[in-house]
């Protein structure tokens, strides 16, 4: 049990600083929510039950301006298409895992963890069978940062009214830049990000947020396509060898 425990540490250490990035958006979250439409109460449960930061903001801001639900859950829905793609690619990797592990690890995949795990995996930690221990720390300490964050914005938003106005969100962008950054090595992964911001930028003015919400299909498809073409010509040249 040591070496797992010791893998977990490593894991929640290796997540610090996604947490510096995360710590003010969660913080910003909860001051949002109880100075706006959610009681102290449902801005808790939000974070304790969706635990997915970009899509707690859409929804935040579709609720505040009275968005019917329909709308809300769409929405949030294919914000989140994304993380089909990060279980896909861990997909080879938690074949064979009980359900006891595989319930909490898609719950718990966020862009955070998922970048720090997958940079280890890529190192050669994917030969570690003990990997999902790594796993199990990073998502631990992204959630429970996320969720005493809230906590503490809910707290301070009716001690330091104004607080959204700091510009403490800039952080989450940094660290989102941090986080694709590093992963824009394949054709795949550089055609999702470029297709999605472009699509987000042209369709900035769009109500409801169906711009970031176009943006989220747009880079997915052009990810899977990217990856499908890349696949096809890997095989036409394997096959001209033969």
């Amino acid at each position: 049990m040591q070496p797992r425990f010791n893998l977990a540490l490593r894991g929640a250490r290796d997540t610090l600083p996604m947490l510096v990035g995360a710590a003010p958006f969660g913080i910003i979250f909860g001051t949002l929510a109880v100075s706006g439409s959610l009681s102290p109460w449902a801005t808790l449960a939000m974070s304790v039950f969706v635990f997915a930061g970009a899509s707690q903001f859409i929804a935040l801001s579709l609720i505040a301006s009275g968005t019917g639900l329909l709308v809300i859950l769409l929405t949030t829905f294919v914000v989140n298409l994304r993380h089909m793609l990060y279980a896909a690619s861990l997909l080879p990797l938690v074949r064979g895992l009980p359900q006891r592990w595989l319930v909490p690890m898609a719950f718990w995949l966020t862009d955070e963890s998922y970048a720090v795990v997958q940079h280890r995996l890529q190192s050669g930690g994917d030969r570690d069978p003990n990997w999902r221990w790594y796993f199990l720390g990073s998502a631990v300490a992204m959630y429970s940062t996320w969720v005493l964050c809230t906590v503490a914005g809910m707290l301070l938003g009716h001690a330091l009214p104004g607080m959204a106005d700091w510009g403490l969100d800039f952080a989450m962008v940094a660290t989102f830049v941090g986080i694709v950054v590093p992963l824009l090595r394949s054709r795949p992964m550089l055609a999702a990000a470029l297709s999605a911001a472009v699509v987000s930028v042209v369709l900035h003015g769009l109500p409801y947020k169906l711009g970031l919400m176009l943006a989220a299909l747009a880079g997915v498809a052009a990810g899977l396509g990217a990856a499908a073409l890349c696949r096809r010509t890997e095989e036409e040249v394997s096959h001209e060898r033969v």
